[in-house]
């Protein structure tokens, strides 16, 4: 699978895209960083920011797109920046049909190095090694963005398993719920036959005393 890391902003958008191969295998195919300048307005940053990711997809076609989500973050104007890239990187991706996931940046720190409280740096070391890079990621976002879709390729399997897993025992459990409705109904009717059997029997008894 081919999968378009994305690590949304409107100063630095990192796109990074990875093949995933046979077990854990990784490669990378391309990585970037998107600038748009700080004192354009917001409609204009989003506009290049999209035509951007446009390209990108039409140029490397992945199959799925991977983008972080915004967590927590003390500064609601950065954060309110995020998610507008985010939405338009997941826009973009709709427009085509490609599944879009979005992961938490603990997530894909455990993921890539095994910790989800790693720094940066660690999380660039990682992804360079995984990657065999020859070269670090610079700056923090593009590496970020390569991890990002590092995390999507190893866990969206489990994911996808645990899914149908949940699935398939909501079904045994629906059907559970309905033999059990059933067999109850049955047990009232029964019942019900019963004592209209009894009542009967008791009328004929006086009757014939």
């Amino acid at each position: 699978m081919r999968v378009l890391g994305v690590d949304p902003g409107l100063t630095r958008c990192g796109l990074g895209v990875v093949d995933g191969g046979l077990g854990r295998t990784v490669t990378c195919v391309a990585v970037d960083v998107v600038r748009t300048p700080a004192d354009a307005d917001l409609a204009s940053r989003l506009l290049q920011l999209s035509g951007a990711v446009e390209e990108w997809l039409d140029t490397y076609r992945p199959e799925a797109v991977a983008v972080e989500r915004v967590f927590s973050q003390h500064n609601v104007r950065t954060a309110m920046g995020t998610a507008q890239a985010g939405g338009v990187v997941a826009l973009s991706a709709a427009r085509r049909g490609l599944p879009v996931a979005f992961h938490t940046p603990s997530e894909v720190k455990a993921a890539v190095t095994g910790s989800g409280r790693a720094d940066k740096a660690q999380v660039t070391g990682m992804v360079t090694r995984l990657l065999k890079l020859v070269e670090r990621p610079s700056p923090a976002d593009a590496a970020d963005a390569l991890a990002l879709a590092i995390c999507h390729l190893w866990r969206q399997p489990m994911r996808s398993r645990l899914a149908e897993a949940e699935a398939r025992a909501a079904e045994l459990a629906r059907v559970h719920r309905a033999r059990l409705a059933a067999a109850a109904k049955a047990r009232q009717a029964a019942d019900k036959d019963t004592g209209a059997v009894r009542a009967a029997t008791t009328r004929k008894t006086g009757a014939g005393r």
